[in-house]
């Protein structure tokens, strides 16, 4: 009955239309009132939660992110990449997945990675003949890669919810192993496409335009090896890393590319405070809302309950898998990893799975919900930058949907794919 009152509350008020923060709060009241805890209780936990050193990566991150999306480094990243591989034929496409796997890892967002790329690489793709849902799709997909590599927003959240457990310097080191996968899978399926469409090719860029555009984007590329070299040398932390990223993405910005202007700074620290005033209040109602189901024994319930259903770590992996996959349909990743996190721990450690390769395992399966509708926040960035409908954008997506579930098996069932280089590297 104590479950029934807390996750029966939150659901019906998630029916009602309510933001998903404010439904995490009120849902722990209730069940705080249900099971005769003080309130002042529950509020000493949203205060809890978000008084933590380590939650400055977010903040950090997202501003750094913010300050270089605007700043023209996607257009130089999609340069970058057409010197690489806008040769071939079908170039474009891989140009698209090259540069969000470029971008991603200076953003570490989805939403950030779709719209910087999408606006510059679809109407560019459109012009030299791809069909814009094609063009939409790839941009899409390719968009999952930014939650993987460092510096994902996500991983932060991922370590944070499983309660500072599980290194955040570690989950970034893990998600280069499946994000190179990811971004070899899309490439191949967007050659392949590229051979069957004769889709063009694209021109060979002369050696010295060549070497213009890559010291240009080295700039911008020396963000991700500043964040990576400081974590593995150990000269900062994830954390102190981000605030790093803030002060080289505004050097470059400002001094070195020089698009943006110094009168758009305030719009653009007022758009990053407000998107980060969202989360935050999410994670201080996620913590209070934790702290109930831990209360009502909620996870040991829930571990029970799969450890009933089978003894074998590869049948109770498939079933999370199918879980987070519905699921993440129907709601956003950040609450998702939030509340369901704290619940599938105790789950996962009692198997014998390394807390950092599930975290890669949630973090594939809730970027495919955000590709998928009806809650896909990407897919519906996608469209609407590449001015297609969605229900045309789905249908484009549906091969890649199949190679989005090969990398995720690939990514359950080969824990070395994450766990190989942090276990080399720290």
């Amino acid at each position: 009955m104590d479950a029934f009152i807390l996750l029966g509350t939150f659901i019906l008020l998630i029916v009602l239309r309510m933001p998903v923060a404010y439904a995490l709060g009120l849902s722990a009241l209730a069940g705080a009132f249900w099971i005769n805890i003080p309130f002042h209780a529950v509020m000493i936990q949203v205060a809890g939660g978000v008084n933590k050193f380590s939650l400055l990566a977010i903040p950090f991150f997202v501003l750094a992110g913010a300050i270089m999306a605007e700043g023209g480094m996607s257009r130089r990243l999609v340069a970058f990449a057409s010197v690489l591989v806008g040769f071939v034929r079908g170039g474009l496409s891989l140009v698209n997945i090259m540069a969000s796997a470029f971008f991603g890892a200076i953003s570490g967002s989805s939403v950030a990675d779709t719209a910087s790329v999408g606006s510059v690489l679809i109407p560019e793709m459109a012009r030299k003949g791809y069909p814009r849902e094609f063009s939409t799709a790839v941009t899409v997909s390719g968009s999952v890669q930014a939650l993987l590599t460092p510096p994902s927003h996500n991983s932060v959240l991922y370590s944070l919810a499983a309660g500072g457990t599980v290194s955040i310097s570690a989950l970034f080191i893990a998600g280069i192993g499946p994000g190179i996968l990811l971004t070899c899978v899309m490439m191949g399926m967007c050659l392949v496409f590229a051979k069957r469409r004769s889709y063009p090719k694209g021109e060979v860029i002369p050696l010295k335009q060549a070497l213009k555009i890559c010291v240009d984007a080295l700039w911008g590329l020396m963000t991700m090896f500043i964040i990576l070299g400081g974590i593995l040398s150990g000269v900062f932390t994830a954390t102190e890393s981000a605030a790093i990223a803030v002060v080289w993405a505004f050097f470059v910005t400002m001094f070195i590319y020089r698009d943006y202007k110094w009168r758009d700074l305030p719009k653009l620290m007022h758009r990053t405070v407000r998107t980060l005033s969202i989360v935050m209040v999410l994670i201080a109602f996620a913590a209070s809302f934790g702290y109930i189901m831990t209360l009502m024994q909620i996870p040991a319930k829930i571990t029970t309950a799969f450890l009933t259903l089978s003894d074998n770590r590869y049948v109770i992996l498939m079933c999370i898998n199918a879980m987070l996959l519905v699921l993440g349909t129907l709601m956003d990743m950040a609450p998702l990893i939030l509340i369901l996190t704290p619940i599938l721990m105790p789950v996962i450690t009692g198997l014998g799975i390394d807390p950092v390769h599930f975290g890669m395992i949630m973090l594939v399966n809730l970027g495919i919900g955000l590709i998928t509708p009806p809650v896909g926040a990407v897919l519906f960035v996608g469209a609407a930058v590449g001015k297609v409908t969605i229900e045309n954008t789905v249908k484009a997506l549906l091969p890649f949907y199949a190679a989005l579930l090969m990398v995720l098996m690939a990514v359950t069932y080969i824990p070395a794919i994450s766990l190989w280089l942090p276990h080399a590297l720290l």
